[in-house]
């Protein structure tokens, strides 16, 4: 039986790299890895996946492909989703499904927690439905790991609003646990 596996980490942890790199490994051996994001990540346009260091490539939507029927499942070697985190926990737990029953690997990439430090939705279902759980680490301005996604606006740390707001390093800044609750973004 194949493996449903999360990996997720804070802003700028090259989860999106990562799940690039994996699906050119599959490709370079001569199988067949789909890649999949969610709708609500349209920042690079409907179907690409682009990484920060500028890795990209093509992909389908999630929620349409894991919708399209029983067909889409045959000859695939594994599935990748990037940015996770904005699927609903059905989607989730069709991921599950398809690693069970059709014996195909499902990698998910995301984020853990939004600006606010609560799980994301899809993150939650990851959580208790995955096989393995990884996290891929990124390091706060201070040295330590950080594991919050700290929103930003003029400078300043944002503690309200939408859970999602689509950006990148304009927006966002991954902080450790300590500078994350004192709002300190740098060391000025």
């Amino acid at each position: 039986m194949a493996d449903l596996i999360f990996r997720y980490g804070a802003m700028g942890s090259s989860k999106t790299a990562n799940a690039l790199m994996l699906r050119y490994n599959y490709e370079e051996k001569g199988q067949k890895a789909v890649l999949l994001k969610p709708a609500t990540d349209s920042r690079d346009g409907d179907k690409t996946v682009k990484s920060r260091i500028g890795l990209q490539a093509e992909c389908f939507i999630a929620e349409e492909y894991l919708r399209n029927g029983d067909e889409v499942f045959t000859g695939i070697d594994a599935l990748i989703v990037d940015e996770c985190q904005f699927l609903n926990p059905e989607d989730v737990q069709r991921l599950a499904y398809i690693a069970d029953f059709y014996d195909i690997p499902v990698y998910c990439y995301g984020l853990r927690t939004d600006f606010r430090s609560h799980m994301f939705p899809g993150s939650a279902r990851l959580f208790e439905l995955a096989d393995k759980i990884e996290q891929i680490p990124t390091v706060c301005w201070c040295g330590r790991r950080a594991h919050f996604n700290a929103r930003v606006s003029d400078g300043k740390l944002v503690r309200e609003g939408e859970q999602v707001l689509l950006g990148g390093n304009e927006s966002y800044v991954a902080l450790c646990r300590k500078h994350f609750y004192e709002g300190k973004l740098s060391a000025e």
